[in-house]
């Protein structure tokens, strides 16, 4: 049985992409290496890893997210300042922060994840939190090479000048290729426009 990694996510609009991708660049000119750089033009706003799934079983993901959805109008979203996992000694991933109507956000994540767990998907045991992976730091990397990088992100100021508007949720395809992930939508599910 044919199989696609998949993931359900809000899509960035282009102007927000672009801001991420100076904000990159600008990170990537503090010369640290061992940082694996996200490409900006694919980064979007991950609502629930699915994992590899059977292509029989897209067609009931799809349904349930309409489920899931339904009565959920649209919001926005701002983006803007930049944060680390776990924390600025010990770097593993570099983030841009979400923030604006994320109850709304919370209450989508919420019912993406039960109408999932009800398809098999195993629950998220950590909380969500709502963010943009920028970088990941590569397992070698010395521990004061990632305290130095935490100090980078820390001290680097980003307000996006564009929003999100949250009107549609993707069911997404990553494929995985020597040059990093390409993202493809395989479905979509407007949210209410009431």
């Amino acid at each position: 049985m044919e199989q696609v990694r998949s993931f359900v996510a809000i899509e960035l609009p282009e102007g927000l992409k672009e801001e991420l991708v100076g904000l990159s660049e600008r990170l990537k000119s503090s010369g640290h290496s061992g940082v694996r750089w996200v490409d900006p033009r694919g980064i979007h706003l991950t609502l629930k890893f699915l994992g590899d799934v059977a292509v029989d079983q897209l067609d009931d993901i799809t349904a349930a997210l309409t489920e899931a959805t339904r009565e959920i109008s649209t919001f926005r979203l701002e983006v803007g300042g930049l944060g680390v996992f776990p924390n600025p000694r010990r770097v593993r991933v570099a983030w841009v922060g979400v923030s604006g109507e994320t109850d709304k956000l919370q209450q989508l994540q919420q019912r993406v994840e039960s109408s999932m767990a009800v398809l098999g998907f195993a629950v998220e045991s950590r909380g969500f939190t709502p963010h943009l992976t920028l970088a990941r730091v590569r397992d070698q990397v010395s521990p004061e090479e990632r305290q130095r990088f935490g100090q980078v992100i820390e001290s680097t100021n980003f307000k996006a000048r564009h929003d999100i508007e949250v009107n549609t949720v993707y069911l997404m395809r990553s494929q995985l290729t020597r040059q990093g992930a390409i993202y493809s939508s395989i479905s979509s599910v407007s949210l209410d426009r009431n």
